[in-house]
């Protein structure tokens, strides 16, 4: 089995005894329901799984209720199984197909008899108008591929190895020469297998490259498929988009030019069919900045962006001239900046940060800029051996508006600090966490009576 850290979040929904259902949202290939499986076999006695593109027919379950009860006859009636109070996980799975569902989880969630896990794929696309969000009792988790951690740890390799790593970080000194050399090797891997489950573990079974790239066409087909089923009328527009994300990231600034396209189209024109693919997950937009300063939100132009792969072995996929050996390799000649910046997005994007990158006349391009620890977090990739030349990086550190105390580069060299400069190994990008809120953040503004002794 590949353990994935959404597990610790599933557990929330057992030890919270169903109090809230939860929604796993993400695109297709990520895991979804093969670790709902997982789960259910872990943890109860019962399991209910209904597919809404397979069965049809259990959409009938929804249609004119009386109450949440008579949801649960329906349910009982059609697996022709009780549903044990407490012990029983229902799963939801390809919900955008009924609606529905999620507008009548709220009162399943109060009858208490089961837990509920919800998921599907193209969510951000088809759930646009459900008549009643549940609020309150459904929590989202966005599930994306396997990151790089869970990628080490499925090849089998020891705890201790990423533990090592995790130590150099936090202390800012370098690594043993011989992990650093392992992880390294893993992470460009990790760059032509990517984190499809299907794929790490065909790659796992076999360690037969070809397959693995025969595995990831056949994802990418399932994605055109899907453009073509739910968007039809604007079908050739977005899979122009989708395919041609692999030849923008490998222009020298990697922004995505609407006019490639179609000659003279704008970004107006084609607005529609971007947001479909980020919505749809899978594609990733890193929006620009026009200053890295906090909070980030204020300064974007949704105008300019880049437009990344949810996954950088499906983009290496893309790839028609054989990269994935020279990524293997480690051949020093070649650019790989493009799957470089994928891999570090894609990381990013699965530990929940907002992708931005500065670019500006004034200061130049840099990579991706996060908020962090109260400040902006300027991170350039290097993927070559010049990884210490960065004019746009060094003029934004030199510019006191934005008093940005430290800079990120991730390269393939050992960790090094120098400058306000912090330099890292490209897999270290693993341990780049966004902050989170507190358990307990308790506030007061004081007692009447504590304000009345202060004015006497």
């Amino acid at each position: 089995m590949i353990n994935r850290k959404i597990m610790k979040r599933l557990e929330l929904l057992r030890t919270s005894n169903g109090k809230h259902a939860l929604l796993i949202d993400g695109a297709r290939q990520t895991g979804k329901t093969y670790i709902v499986r997982e789960f259910a076999k872990r943890h109860y006695e019962s399991f209910i799984e209904i597919n809404f593109i397979r069965m049809k027919r259990a959409r009938e379950i929804f249609e004119n209720v009386e109450d949440e009860k008579d949801i649960l006859v329906k349910l009982s009636a059609l697996f022709k199984k009780p549903l044990k109070k407490g012990a029983t996980l229902v799963f939801l799975d390809e919900v955008q197909e009924c609606p529905e569902a999620v507008t009548y989880i709220k009162f399943l969630v109060e009858e208490g008899s089961c837990h509920y896990v919800l998921s599907g794929s193209l969510l951000g696309v088809e759930l646009k108008n459900i008549r009643s969000v549940p609020v309150g009792y459904m929590d989202e988790v966005k599930m994306y591929p396997l990151d790089f951690e869970e990628f080490v740890e499925a090849n089998g390799e020891s705890p201790e190895l990423v533990e090592a790593a995790r130590q150099s970080w936090n202390k800012r000194r370098p690594l043993a020469s011989v992990y650093h050399t392992r992880l390294l090797k893993l992470f460009r891997l990790y760059l032509v297998v990517g984190g499809m489950p299907a794929v790490v573990q065909k790659y796992i079974d076999t360690h037969d490259i070809a397959q693995v790239v025969r595995e990831q066409k056949k994802i990418l087909a399932l994605y055109r498929r899907d453009i073509t089923q739910y968007d039809e009328a604007n079908s050739l527009r977005i899979r122009a988009v989708f395919d041609r994300i692999p030849a923008e990231l490998n222009e020298k600034n990697k922004r995505f030019f609407a006019s490639s396209i179609k000659p003279g189209v704008k970004f107006e024109n084609l607005g529609d069919e971007f947001l479909w693919l980020k919505e749809a997950g899978v594609a990733l937009a890193t929006v620009n900045v026009e200053a890295p300063k906090s909070p980030l939100k204020l300064a974007e132009k949704p105008s300019l962006f880049k437009l990344f792969s949810n996954d950088v072995g499906l983009l290496a996929a893309q790839y028609m001239n054989g990269i994935q050996l020279e990524i293997l390799n480690g051949a020093v000649d070649v650019n790989f900046g493009a799957v470089y910046e994928n891999a570090v997005a894609q990381e990013l994007a699965a530990h929940g940060f907002e992708l931005n990158y500065y670019d500006s006349n004034r200061h130049g391009e840099i990579d991706f800029v996060l908020e962090r620890e109260g400040g902006v977090l300027p991170v350039e990739v290097k993927s070559g051996k010049h990884y210490k030349r960065h004019r746009a990086l060094n003029h934004v550190m030199a510019d006191r508006e934005y008093a940005i105390k430290e800079a990120l580069v991730l390269d393939d060299s050992m960790l090094s600090v120098e400058n306000g400069i912090f330099y890292a190994p490209i897999y270290m990008v693993m341990f780049l966490k966004r902050d989170t809120m507190p358990e307990k953040m308790i506030y007061s503004v004081g007692t009447p009576l504590e304000v009345a002794k202060a004015l006497s």
